[in-house]
């Protein structure tokens, strides 16, 4: 009986993150740390520039995701520069057309986000918190393009480069380089 309890549980914990890479507390609190400084840099920047121009919309909701991928797995090809800033960018400039398109957000959402997706595979840039982009765009009625810019591209490119130099400064090569 104890045998095949052990065997279960064994067996199942897959399903509860028992195919999770082991972390060591170092790299959990590295990269804890970078995804809080990084963030703070970014949305204070952001905010300020807000500020300077007067926009009320300075944040992009799914920039929690994309510090994930950039300050955890920062060798991870959806965390590159290309696929974080390009989509962003064109998944915020597909949700917003959609919304302007069709009014419907039943249909509009998933036109949207599958539209996102095949963009950033046309282009070569999947970033998972992108799809989420143009899902918030459609949700939040974004009507307007400058959205894409300000403050999706902006705080994209803000958090690739905070991304950068908290990686670099801490052992963690970030950008990945081509190979030679």
């Amino acid at each position: 009986m104890r045998h095949t309890a052990r065997y279960l549980l064994k067996r199942y914990s897959f399903y509860f993150g028992g195919d999770q890479p082991a972390v060591t507390w170092t790299e959990r609190f590295r990269s804890s740390c970078g995804t809080f400084v990084g963030l703070m840099l970014v949305l204070t920047i952001a905010k300020y520039l807000g500020e300077l121009s007067g926009l009320d919309e300075w944040l992009m909701a799914s920039l929690g995701a994309s510090a994930l991928l950039v300050f955890v797995l920062p060798g991870s090809p959806m965390a590159q520069p290309w696929a974080v800033i390009a989509g962003n960018a064109l998944s915020a400039l597909i949700g917003i057309t959609t919304a302007n398109l069709i009014r419907e957000p039943l249909l509009a959402m998933p036109i949207a986000a599958a539209a996102s997706i095949l963009g950033m595979f046309v282009l070569r840039c999947l970033h998972p918190p992108a799809a989420a982009v143009a899902l918030i765009a459609v949700l939040g009625h974004v009507m307007n393009y400058r959205y894409a810019f300000f403050p999706v591209m902006v705080d994209s490119i803000l958090l690739v480069i905070a991304g950068a130099i908290y990686s670099n400064m801490t052992g963690k090569q970030y950008p990945n380089h081509p190979a030679r």
